[in-house]
């Protein structure tokens, strides 16, 4: 049995995952979220440590032979190397707090050396200009840099530093922060002088799978990025195999094989196994997706997910659009002055209309991630989607007509831990088994007008957002 721990946005959870893809849940710890500001998103890197911790007692005693863990990405910190004492919070991917560094490196022209070297643009949401963040604002980072004790890391280096006593990060991870050089793998010192990261307190870059240190008596055999262990537990393993999460945000990654550079969407890392070359991937996502509906919830718009899981006819045939930038627009606009918006509202909209067109946006946005992909390389067979959004089935339903090819919708809820597992056994020498079946949805026809009133609604939020301070 190996333990599956995927420490997300919101929670960590621990599963089990026996060699034929059999999934026991066995922890599931939320953990605060925090908002000093607008636009800042931090966790406490003490809580997230010690449900990691729980979950790794809890799998030993559950009989597990090795951990695979996985990480939300773009999410870091920086600590004291000496002590392991954190410098401040977890700065979490969402956190936009870095918009105007960014904004002055896009206007000193590095945009373009930031994309051929790490393959991403420049985004607040990628962990390079946190990082830099840190060191510029917080004074006790300061010192420790001085005195040669500042560790900076995305969260599983923290993880993997403080349980295994090794300062270490994989490449799928690394491949997230805009310091690493695509092509070699490794840390670029450009890209760290670029936006202020000592590169000698970032961690070592390791394959995704091997004997990566342990705890608790238990091998960390894998460790990796969350939505590329959801690809990797989809079986998207060749050239052209996409799939679509959709939790807080909606991400789409389809596997490349070789590193293929595409416009407005990003090439990552998908995978390196131990003593293998590294598998590249074409990454795209939407920042508001399940976040979006939860935070319409919030306003009222709904009481029970089952109310909104059928309507008849759609909301943009009728005119009625939603654009969830409600975090700014991701791929392929990278457009972080952007917001949120209904457009075409009239007397006779309710709060049902509204939500028929909010989960419209949702998927009108995923098809423009996946028409970037599609714009680089073909896809090969039926597009693979899990997460919380895909139990609706009138989502699943237009997000198929939207793309106009088949979905896969699994019937299995935890691909991230299946994916995270199955690394974890590969780094032990073993398979495991990695069930494919769900329903295959078939698309209908769907009137490029909708997507004409769907593109004209973004860039009127786009327009807007470009009026705002700051």
């Amino acid at each position: 049995m190996i333990l599956a721990i995927d420490q997300g946005t919101t929670s960590t959870r621990a599963l089990m995952v026996s060699e034929t893809g059999q999934i026991t849940p066995l922890v599931s710890l939320p953990h605060g979220q925090h908002y000093p500001q607008p636009g800042w998103v931090e966790h406490d890197p003490a809580e997230l440590l010690r449900n990691i911790d729980t979950c790794i007692r809890a799998g030993a005693e559950a009989g597990a032979v090795a951990i695979g863990l996985a990480n939300q990405g773009e999410s870091c910190l920086g600590w004291d190397a000496r002590t392991g004492t954190p410098v401040g919070p977890v700065i979490v991917w969402q956190d936009a707090r870095t918009s105007d560094v960014i904004a002055g490196l896009e206007a000193a022209g590095a945009g373009d050396e930031v994309l051929q070297r790490a393959g991403l643009p420049l985004d607040p949401y990628f962990s390079a200009s946190k990082l830099g963040w840190i060191l510029r604002h917080v004074p006790e980072a300061q010192r420790l840099a001085s005195a040669g004790r500042l560790r900076l890391g995305t969260t599983d280096a923290w993880f993997r530093d403080r349980l295994t006593g090794r300062f270490e990060t994989d490449v799928t991870t690394a491949s997230r922060t805009s310091l690493m050089a695509l092509d070699s793998c490794t840390w670029d010192a450009e890209l760290c002088a670029l936006f202020g990261v000592p590169i000698e307190c970032l961690p070592r870059i390791t394959p995704t799978t091997g004997m990566l240190g342990g705890s608790h008596d238990l091998p960390l055999t894998a460790s990796v990025t969350d939505q590329q262990a959801a690809l990797y537990g989809h079986g998207g393993h060749r050239a052209g195999q996409a799939k679509i999460t959709f939790g807080t945000g909606a991400f789409a990654l389809a596997v490349t094989g070789p590193l293929v550079r595409a416009r407005g969407v990003l090439p990552t890392v998908a995978w390196q196994l131990d003593g293998a070359d590294p598998v590249y991937a074409l990454d795209g996502g939407v920042y508001a997706a399940a976040s979006a509906v939860n935070w319409a919830h919030g306003l009222g718009l709904f009481r029970d997910y089952d109310d909104i899981n059928r309507f008849d006819g759609r909301a943009i045939d009728r005119g009625l659009a939603f654009v969830p930038a409600l975090a700014g627009l991701a791929c392929p606009h990278w457009d972080r002055a952007a917001r949120g918006a209904w457009l075409g509202l009239g007397l006779d909209t309710g709060p049902r209309d509204m939500m028929q067109a909010l989960l419209e946006g949702v998927a009108l946005r995923t098809g423009e991630v996946i028409s970037a992909i599609e714009a680089a390389m073909p896809l090969d067979g039926p597009i693979a989607i899990d997460g919380g959004m895909t139990a609706n089935p009138y989502f699943c339903q237009f997000l198929t007509d939207v793309l106009g090819q088949d979905t896969r919708r699994s019937d299995e809820a935890e691909r991230t831990a299946l994916g995270t597992a199955a690394l974890a056994a590969q780094g032990m020498g073993l398979t495991l088994a990695l069930p494919t079946a769900g329903d295959v949805l078939q698309p209908k026809d769907f009137d490029e007008t909708g997507l004409a009133r769907f593109r004209a609604a973004r860039e009127a939020v786009s327009a807007f957002g470009a009026t705002l301070p700051g």
